[in-house]
């Protein structure tokens, strides 16, 4: 571990001044601290932001949620007004990481977490993301876990959130605060794939913060879940994962918000599939030809072909999941 500068910010003002200096804001640093352990991250200062104010799980008018940047990712998802509106993101919370983890990590950090591609965190590996111009080890060596849409020549590693993919699916905003002022981004465009600048990770600017992520408001009843397929049951990255919302009246599915996991250089979202679904009877062949959609566009690699089959099969099975609960 490199040296490094500490302070802790006891308001919103000292944390953007740091911020604008250069320092990097660290919570629970469930992330960073690991990174700078392995000499992959090397910040100069940290800005401590856990006394801030923003810890609280707002409901907002018509029914969405507010979660404050700084609240826990156990505290999330035992929330009653997360679990009563959004379970997704609930479940999601729930199957990621360790209750240890879980109980340090903010939803802030979670979604500004790296990839946890083998290359990225060794050092003599060729990795754009850690040193752009250097190559991808991961594009000619064991890629079984990388990502099989949205890569490019320059990067093939996976975004490693699983409530990630449950706020692309739900279509969340994430609210920032900056030297400039306030400003909103949709979460699709928040998180960026890699293209030829894969070291270009979200769309944050120079000493910005999250303040929150925010769930705008839905047709109800909605019914949703998410279910990740890994290698094992504890502690493990998706192999492929699915967020699924659909709100259902009169035996019709009238809104879908589906995303995919574990495949994707960020959550993936599968428009192709919610059109599939929206103004159709539920039903196990629509389930079936909604999940043919997923895989459109897929470019797997050398040890990963076998996540095509399946990220087929997790949407096609939690669809029906969800479908069963309407």
């Amino acid at each position: 571990m490199h040296p490094f500068a500490f302070t802790k910010a006891s308001n919103t003002r000292e944390a953007l001044n740091a911020g604008r200096r250069g320092g990097r804001y660290i919570a629970g640093g469930t992330t960073l601290v690991d990174l700078m352990r392995e000499t992959v991250e090397r910040p100069e200062t940290l800005v401590d932001i856990t006394g801030l104010p923003l810890r609280d799980v707002l409901v907002t008018q018509g029914g969405g949620l507010r979660i404050g940047a700084l609240v826990r990712m156990a505290e999330a998802a035992a929330h009653p007004a997360v679990r009563a509106a959004f379970p997704i993101v609930s479940q999601a919370l729930e199957l990621s990481a360790s209750a240890q983890l879980r109980n340090m990590a903010t939803i802030g950090g979670n979604i500004m977490q790296r990839t946890r591609c083998t290359y990225f965190r060794d050092v003599t590996a060729a990795c754009n993301k850690r040193e752009p111009g250097s190559g991808c080890a991961a594009r000619e060596g064991f890629n079984r876990s990388h990502a099989i849409l949205g890569t490019s020549d320059a990067c093939v590693a996976t975004h490693p959130s699983d409530v990630a993919v449950a706020f692309a699916a739900l279509e969340a905003t994430v609210h920032l605060l900056g030297p400039d002022g306030e400003r909103s981004v949709p979460f699709a465009d928040f998180l960026l794939k890699p293209g030829s600048t894969p070291n270009h990770e979200q769309a944050l600017r120079k000493g910005e913060l999250i303040t929150a992520v925010e769930i705008p408001p839905l047709p109800r009843p909605l019914k949703s879940g998410y279910l990740k397929v890994r290698d094992r049951q504890s502690y493990e990255f998706a192999l492929t994962s699915a967020a699924v919302a659909l709100h259902v009246r009169n035996g019709v599915i009238r809104e879908a918000r589906i995303a995919a996991g574990g495949v994707g250089t960020v959550p993936w979202k599968l428009p192709a599939v919610e059109r599939q679904l929206i103004g159709r009877r539920p039903s196990q062949a629509l389930w079936a030809e909604a999940a043919e959609q997923a895989v459109a566009g897929t470019r797997p690699l050398a040890h990963n072909r076998f996540k095509v089959a399946l990220l087929r099969r997790t949407v096609e099975r939690q669809l029906r999941i969800v479908g069963e609960m309407v």
